[in-house]
């Protein structure tokens, strides 16, 4: 499909500068902008690449103002990333969808699947299962007996939703991900470890997003809940009884151990570490690699291990490149002190 800088404009609420009837075809990186493909600027570091970029049109905020002449057309918009997000999400939709249900997927006869439903090669659909209207199964997808998935939804090859498990409408399943798993629960006995059987579920609430092998497992009892609009990467754990708070996103390889309750709004970046039953504030932003053992207040930004304030962390970071040379400098002056006691005791 083709579009003009002037629709795209008036589809973002934008103003175009530049040629209004430059077309495109395909998205392309500012840096490796060729004719045909709009482009963004949204972080200042890549605007050198504006002057030299081949895409026809670029999106750039509003306040950006050129420095010497651009050949290409420009969109002015209030939030450049927010406008290409936008524009991505309508190329996404207007491509075809599969629909219909492979006699090769594996449906229980008690299973109900809405309309518009694809369910690929290999699937499998237990026992009592609801989907809902328009989502997507694919191969080799596993849906546990007595599941429901909401509306709108995709499942991607080899994820697995376990038994009685609940997701809502929107949400998107990648590949290998694990909704409902046993909680790691085991109670120390004289001759090892007995298993404490974990009969609860996992909840996902609409709009949520959970990345490839990522594991959310099922409560001990009552429910493991993510809330509406969370957005997980991939290699996350979230433990049993875990609650997270809506729109809360985490980077890669967070594990949150169990019965941890995260606010609202938090980000999280990689690796950071949750220890169980910890409380943490809304809108509580953590740095990569953070651990963080206990309840935290939200409203702030945090980083280290155990985590602080990311201001207080930067500064001993970087005391600590100089603890070497001051370790030595000590030394130095404690020698110097026995110095001169011993020429006060003579």
């Amino acid at each position: 499909m083709e579009f003009s800088a002037k629709q795209i404009a008036e589809y973002i609420q934008g103003v175009v500068v530049g040629d209004e009837n430059a077309t495109v075809q395909t998205f392309a990186k500012i840096e490796e902008g060729m004719p045909g493909a709009i482009s963004f600027l949204a972080n200042p570091k890549y605007a050198p690449y504006i002057y030299e970029t081949q895409s026809s049109i670029v999106l750039v905020n509003k306040d950006f103002e050129p420095e010497k002449e651009i050949k290409t057309t420009l969109i002015k918009v209030d939030n450049a990333y927010e406008s290409i997000a936008k524009l991505l999400t309508l190329y996404e939709m207007s491509k075809p969808k599969k629909n219909g249900i492979n006699p090769l997927a594996s449906i229980a006869a008690s299973a109900q699947i809405g309309e518009n439903v694809y369910v690929a090669p290999y699937a499998v659909i237990g026992e009592g299962v609801v989907i809902g209207d328009n989502t997507q199964i694919h191969a080799n997808a596993v849906i546990g007996d007595y599941a429901k998935i909401g509306k709108n939804c995709i499942i991607y090859p080899n994820a697995t939703v376990y038994h009685e498990c609940r997701i809502g409408n929107n949400v998107i399943l990648h590949a290998g991900s694990v909704i409902g798993a046993d909680g790691f629960g085991h109670a120390p006995a004289a001759d090892g470890y007995e298993k404490i059987p974990q009969i609860g579920i996992v909840i996902l609430e609409d709009n949520v997003e959970v990345g490839a092998n990522t594991c959310i497992d099922r409560a001990t009892m009552g429910a493991t809940i993510i809330r509406k609009g969370v957005k997980l990467d991939n290699l996350i754990q979230v433990a049993h009884n875990v609650e997270v708070g809506a729109n809360t996103v985490m980077a890669s390889q967070c594990g949150i151990a169990g019965s941890t309750k995260v606010g609202e709004w938090c980000m999280f970046g990689g690796q950071v570490g949750v220890a169980g039953h910890s409380k943490i504030g809304d809108r509580l932003n953590v740095g990569a690699q953070t651990g963080i053992p206990g309840n935290m207040k939200g409203n702030q930004t945090v980083m280290g291990s155990p985590a602080i304030d990311a201001k207080l962390f930067a500064r001993a970071s970087v005391i600590t490149k100089k603890l070497p040379e001051m370790y030595s400098t000590l030394n130095a002056l404690q020698k110097e002190i026995e110095e001169l006691k011993k020429q006060l005791n003579k």
